[in-house]
C-alpha cells in the first residue's frame, strides 16, 4: 500500500501532505549531514549552533520516527528502530556548542587531511575491488546523475563528485524536488525524482555510506564527526527500509591504490562541497 501511495499523487490531501512533509524532512537530514561534512568554516558552524536548524533537525527526525520506514530495513533490530534517529540527532547536537573552530579543523584534518586515502576517505569510489577503469566509470555514472536534474559540482570548490558530502546534498536536492512535485501535483516529476532518489542511494551513497559512518565513529566515537557518523548510520539504515533497499555494507576495503587513476583535486581552506547550476 505504501509502495503504491509514493508510485502515484493521486491520494487523499492527508496522505499527499505527509509524503510532502515527509520528503521535507529527509531533505534537512540530508543537508544538514552534508553541510557536516563540509571543510569547518565559521559560517558553517554557526549554521549548525542556531536555534533554527536545531529545531529543524529535531523535528524532522521525530516526524520521520513517527512516520516509520525502518522498521523494514533487513538486519539487526537494533539497527532499525526508528526512534534511533531522534536520539543520534541529539547526541549529535550536543557537539555543535563544545568545540572551538580550531579544534574542529584540527579534528577535520586528522580524519580527512588533504588526499583521498585520509583516515577516513569520504570518497565513494576509492571502495571497493573493481579493476583500474571502474572508477572513472563510476565518477561519470555520478556525474551523469548531477547533470541529468541540472547539477554539476562548482568549478571554484573544486571538490570530486563522488565525495560523500556531495551525494549527500544531491539526495537534499532530490527530496526537495518531490516536496515540489507533490505540493504541485506533477506526477512525472514525483516519479522521477523517486527514482533518481532509490537509483542513487542503492547504487552511490548507500553502496559505501555506512562504512564510511562507522570508521568516522570509530575514529572519533564521542566527538563532533563520530556522533555525526552515528546519525549518518542511523539515517542510512532508516532510509533502506523506507525504500525496501538491501542495506549496504558496513565493512568495506578501499581499493588499490596502485589502480589510482583519479587525480585529486584539493581545495582550499576556504572550500564547501557544493553542487550547483551551470551557468
Amino acid at each position: 500500500m505504501r509502495e503504491e501511495m509514493m508510485d502515484s499523487l493521486e491520494t487523499q490531501p492527508s496522505d499527499r501532505e505527509q509524503l510532502r512533509d515527509q520528503a521535507i524532512c529527509r531533505s534537512v537530514l540530508y543537508g544538514a549531514i552534508s553541510l557536516g561534512l563540509h571543510y569547518p568554516t565559521d559560517e558553517t558552524l554557526s549554521v549548525l549552533r542556531t536555534e533554527d536548524s536545531r529545531l529543524a533537525l529535531w523535528d524532522a527526525a521525530s516526524f520521520l520516527a513517527a512516520t516509520g520506514g525502518a522498521e523494514d530495513a533487513r538486519g539487526p533490530s537494533s539497527e532499525r528502530a526508528p526512534a534511533d534517529l531522534v536520539a543520534r540527532v541529539q547526541d549529535w547536537a550536543t557537539k555543535f556548542d563544545s568545540l572551538s573552530l580550531e579544534e574542529l579543523l584540527a579534528r577535520f584534518e586528522k580524519l580527512f587531511g588533504h588526499t583521498a586515502r585520509g583516515t577516513v576517505c569520504p570518497y565513494e569510489t576509492e571502495y571497493g575491488q573493481e579493476g583500474l577503469f571502474e572508477q572513472p566509470r563510476q565518477l561519470a555514472t555520478i556525474m551523469g546523475y548531477y547533470q541529468a536534474f541540472g547539477l554539476t559540482t562548482r568549478t571554484e570548490e573544486r571538490e570530486r563528485a563522488d565525495h560523500a558530502g556531495c551525494e549527500l546534498e544531491f539526495l537534499d536536492f532530490l527530496c526537495r524536488k518531490e516536496a515540489y512535485a507533490i505540493e504541485s501535483g506533477d506526477e512525472s516529476m514525483g516519479s522521477e525524482t523517486r527514482k533518481a532518489q532509490r537509483l542513487f542511494l542503492k547504487d552511490h551513497l548507500g553502496r559505501f555510506g555506512r562504512a564510511f559512518a562507522r570508521m568516522l565513529r570509530e575514529q572519533e566515537p564521542d566527538g563532533f564527526f563520530g556522533r555525526l557518523g552515528d546519525l549518518l548510520f542511523a539515517f542510512l539504515t532508516w532510509e533502506y527500509g523506507r525504500l525496501r533497499i538491501e542495506p549496504g555494507a558496513v565493512v568495506l576495503p578501499l581499493r588499490s591504490a596502485e589502480d589510482d587513476a583519479v587525480p585529486m583535486a584539493c581545495g582550499g581552506k576556504e572550500d564547501l562541497i557544493q553542487l550547483g547550476v551551470p551557468r
